[in-house]
């Protein structure tokens, strides 16, 4: 692209999945899984709902960061879904576009590699929560133990042998399909130099555990609506980018790698980023043992997270939000009917007072450029270590849907005015 079309616009992300190492549950159905290989002869058909829109340029991301091979593309199409909704396999023919890596319709990716691709041009504008259909074929498959996927995508992905990228749908007699995503990790869009992206640091509550698969209702979808909802001008130009994952802790490893190991992968290597905020921790409370010690530990080394991860975050220039922690108490009258077996093992008084002390500080310690009290959003009055009953999914931990359409309502939208 031209310095003259740079002058003009920038590139930022509208879209993100944090990659993650898929395994057990979350492999491709086992049709596709041959003597170790996986998607030999086979076309993945997969559907993102972008955040902003463009006049016309976007461009994709494939990632094969946890890949202990080299892996070939053959052929990827892009176009838009029969309906404006995620998880479906029908497309509109006139839409599909070819996507080429550096003019070539193959793309071969470095283990531990990402790709981005050449532009596409639509020739019509996208606008805003357009859900985008991308279909990738690949011909020689890859090793099935070391596939880069997002698993906690709440969104359909679809399988079938052969090149069918330029299909308008799919026959379902011969198609498979899970609730992952597989290689896409990135959706740029060429956008007016003013438009920022706002990237999430979290875990399964950011990552849409109890929303509704296919429906876009995590909070930061809600999010996002909400945004375009005001008045054009500095919200309707701010994309929502959702770099979280289940089971993902600040320092140790979980479901994924811990945030100050993923950092910049997922984060500062975004495009067009502003502003950050972190609401992650639970996991780190949750899976330390329930002792004095063991927690004031946990407490001062998370601490001491937060404060590496402002200061790398600063260091470009990015906002950083903090989010207190939410609620994991669990009513004793629960507890004696369910059992341990059916509840969090997070509940217990100890790392309570870590998650209190915690919050405490996150809300006094003036390492943040702004606040979002999410503990107070959703906390039962009468008892602080539980969420209203209303918001709780049932397990004590989880937020449900209703809680987040709470969060996403509460958040307070005028510290993007301070912060820009």
């Amino acid at each position: 692209m031209s310095s003259n079309s740079n002058s003009q616009g920038h590139w930022v992300h509208t879209w993100a999945s944090m990659p993650m190492l898929a395994d057990g549950d979350n492999l491709p159905p086992d049709d596709f899984i041959k003597e170790g290989v996986a998607f030999r002869s086979t076309t993945i058909r997969q559907t993102v709902r972008l955040s902003i829109g463009t006049e016309k340029l976007l461009r994709i991301r494939l990632s094969n960061v946890f890949g202990s091979e080299p892996l070939t593309i053959a052929h990827t199409t892009l176009a838009l879904p029969t309906k404006n909704e995620s998880g479906t396999t029908g497309i509109q023919s006139q839409t599909i576009r070819s996507v080429s890596f550096g003019g070539s319709e193959s793309a071969t990716i470095p283990a531990g590699a990402l790709i981005v691709s050449d532009a596409v041009n639509f020739g019509f504008p996208l606008q805003s929560n357009t859900v985008l259909s991308i279909s990738i074929f690949l011909e020689d498959g890859h090793d099935a133990r070391c596939i880069t996927a997002h698993p906690g995508s709440r969104t359909t992905s679809y399988f079938i042998k052969g090149n069918r990228v330029s299909e308008g749908d799919f026959n379902r007699l011969d198609v498979k399909q899970t609730d992952h995503w597989y290689y896409i990790s990135g959706i740029e869009v060429f956008a007016p130099r003013d438009t920022r992206a706002f990237a999430l640091i979290g875990d399964s509550i950011t990552d849409g555990r109890c929303s509704l698969t296919n429906g876009d209702t995590r909070w930061p979808d809600i999010l996002f609506r909400r945004l375009q909802d005001t008045t054009p001008g500095l919200h309707t130009s701010l994309a929502v980018v959702n770099q979280a994952a289940g089971g993902n802790c600040v320092m140790g490893d979980g479901l994924g790698p811990n945030v100050l190991s993923r950092l910049d992968r997922d984060i500062i290597c975004l495009s067009g980023v502003s502003s950050v905020m972190i609401f992650e921790g639970i996991n780190d409370i949750g899976t330390a043992p329930a002792d004095s010690h063991s927690q004031e530990v946990l407490s001062n080394r998370l601490i001491a997270a937060y404060k590496q991860i402002a200061i790398r975050l600063r260091a470009q220039d990015i906002a950083i939000i903090a989010a207190t922690l939410t609620p994991f108490g669990i009513p004793q009258t629960d507890l004696i009917r369910h059992g341990d077996a059916s509840v969090t093992s997070y509940c217990d008084p100890i790392r309570e007072s870590t998650r209190q002390s915690i919050n405490n500080w996150i809300r006094t310690c003036g390492v943040f450029d702004a606040v979002v009290d999410f503990d107070e959003i959703l906390r039962d009055p009468a008892d602080q270590s539980r969420l209203k009953r209303e918001f709780d999914s049932g397990d004590g931990l989880h937020p449900n849907q209703t809680a987040f359409y709470a969060m996403a309502d509460s958040f307070p939208l005028h510290i993007f005015e301070k912060l820009f």
